[in-house]
């Protein structure tokens, strides 16, 4: 067993327009569309999947309230691949390929749809080509021919300037293993340290968190809407 996070499983973006990214992902970039559906737990709202990998997706959330949300760049979007917005929003998002062949025959691929693409970069440990996705989004492609050196890339003068210290250095760079307890480990309340999931009606949060384990599993819809009981 191990309790470290082993790759991305998918990575969910809001949308009020669902069937343009899927036009997108699919004729620009080959993506297959493996899953659509009303999101479980969620009102009038639409779920998208696409494959990278038999692990991993890109998602789209389709609800209600997308298209009333307004788009600011500099603020809920950066628009480009080095341009700010805010604290915890998604600034750009790469996507692999395999080398270098595959990212110039997806430059070629985006072009030839009227996509314009910026790159190659090599940025040492990848490279790279940038575009623009549907509703705002920053997209790259990337590819590596190794993993990742730390020694060559984490920056001492950057390490500093983030006021890391060389005990949490080392520390981020070998999280010490977690060890189950042979007790269960109950629920933090909302007074927790958290973080805490946040934009839930006024006691909704505070239920939730309240609840069993058992009580949310039980909850859970796993039948798939074709062909799975209902």
């Amino acid at each position: 067993m191990d309790n470290r996070v082993q790759g991305l499983h998918h990575l969910a973006i809001s949308t009020a327009d669902i069937k343009t990214q899927i036009d997108f992902f699919t004729d620009k970039l080959g993506m297959e569309l493996v899953a659509l559906y009303w999101m479980h737990g969620a009102k009038e709202t639409w779920h998208g999947f696409l494959r990278m990998n038999d692990e991993s997706a890109v998602a789209f959330v389709q609800g209600p309230l997308v298209a009333s949300i307004p788009q600011r760049f500099g603020e809920t979007h950066a628009g480009n691949p080095t341009a700010a917005s805010a604290a915890g929003t998604t600034q750009h998002i790469a996507l692999k390929v395999k080398g270098m062949e595959d990212l110039l025959r997806m430059q070629a691929r985006l072009r030839s749809r009227g996509v314009p693409v910026l790159g190659p970069v090599d940025h040492g440990f990848c490279k790279s080509i940038y575009f623009a996705g549907p509703e705002g989004l920053a997209l790259e492609l990337s590819c590596s021919d190794a993993p990742i050196a730390p020694d060559s890339w984490i920056d001492p003068d950057v390490v500093a300037r983030a006021g890391i210290s060389p005990e949490e250095l080392e520390r981020y760079r070998n999280p010490p293993v977690y060890e189950p307890s042979a007790q269960e480990v109950s629920q933090p309340g909302p007074d927790a340290p958290g973080p805490h999931m946040t934009n839930y009606p006024p006691g909704i949060y505070e239920k939730l968190i309240a609840l069993s384990d058992q009580q949310v599993w039980d909850a859970s819809e796993s039948a798939p809407p074709v062909g799975g009981a209902r």
